[in-house]
């Protein structure tokens, strides 16, 4: 029971340090846009496999709360608290079927819809509806993980468009460009979870650290 404990301790250490280290990575500003990708990105949404739901949900709020404190001049306002949520979600979804799952884009849905300047962009949070037929067709990564990241991007919409309003104009001029942002987070999360897989049954092959292994087929 203690050695059980013991992996269970260091796996959950290794995976939040390299949250830690993967958040300083940048990847690449997309199209221009204020956005910046890192390694965390894509890496983030997967642990919930590796720890479980909850465990999972907990390291990835923690690993973001710590790098707010060592990076302070990160925390520059509402926005930076609005990004600490949207993810949390992505781990949830991604970990298992559920049929909250379906749940979380359709209320992100009302709720964008609900606000003035959201009723009148209401296209944009069509793009929502991509989690929910990704739900029934899960079993291949790459579309769990477009699920996954489409319902971070639902949540983060829906308490954007109450924080900063913007304009219709604005809403619908992003929809391509999410299109694409999109499509290229799933693809980063598909290759990090499977490198994830490799990297960790490496090390328990070689017995360089106990720890589970794990099945790259989800």
């Amino acid at each position: 029971m203690k050695k059980t404990y013991r992996q269970k301790f260091i796996f959950t250490g290794l995976l939040i340090l390299l949250g830690l280290i993967s958040l300083q990575i940048p990847f690449t500003r997309l199209l221009g846009a204020n956005v910046r990708f890192t390694l965390y990105d894509f890496i983030a949404p997967t642990l919930g496999v590796f720890l479980s739901t909850v465990p999972g949900i907990i390291a990835v709020l923690f690993i973001q709360l710590f790098n707010f404190l060592i990076h302070p001049d990160t925390l520059t306002g509402l926005g930076s608290v609005i990004r600490l949520f949207p993810v949390l979600f992505a781990v949830f979804y991604f970990n298992k079927k559920r049929e909250i799952n379906l749940l979380i884009p359709l209320v992100s849905i009302f709720i964008f819809i609900l606000h003035p300047v959201g009723r009148t962009a209401w296209q944009y949070s069509l793009l929502w509806l991509i989690p929910v037929l990704a739900h029934y067709f899960r079993k291949n990564l790459y579309i769990r993980s477009l699920g996954a990241t489409f319902t971070a991007h639902s949540v983060g919409g829906a308490l954007w468009v109450w924080a900063f309003g913007l304009t219709r104009e604005m809403w619908l001029a992003l929809i391509s460009q999410t299109l694409l942002e999109r499509t290229l987070m799933a693809g980063g999360i598909t290759v990090s979870y499977y490198a994830l897989v490799k990297l960790f049954n490496f090390l328990k092959a070689k017995k360089i650290l106990p720890l589970p292994a794990f099945s790259s087929n989800l």
